[in-house]
Order: structure tokens, then sequence, then C-alpha cells
């Protein structure tokens, strides 16, 4: 099962666009881009904060 990244955002308490830049940067293992809209498996783990 996928969840959007509002969805993962809401679920890690982090902003929406931090979570497309986690996408992006592939920190964030097993995640698929369909179209424009990032899907992130449910059970993926926050990535440690590397800021």
């Amino acid at each position: 099962m996928y969840l959007s990244d509002r969805e993962i955002a809401k679920k890690w308490g982090i902003s929406e666009r931090r979570v497309r830049l986690l996408c992006a940067s592939g920190k964030i293992p097993g995640v698929l881009l369909s179209r424009r809209n990032w899907q992130i498996p449910s059970n993926a783990v926050k990535p440690a904060n590397a800021r």
C-alpha cells in the first residue's frame, strides 16, 4: 500500500515539500513517481535529519 506525500507529511510531522525533497534525493527507499505524484510505501521509515 502506498501513501501520498501529503499523507506521509502528516504522519511524520514534516512539510509536504520536505517529503518531496526526500523522495527526489533518494532518501526514502521504494518510492514511485506516478506522473507528478510521489507514491511512498506506507511502511517507509522517516530518514534521519541530516541538516
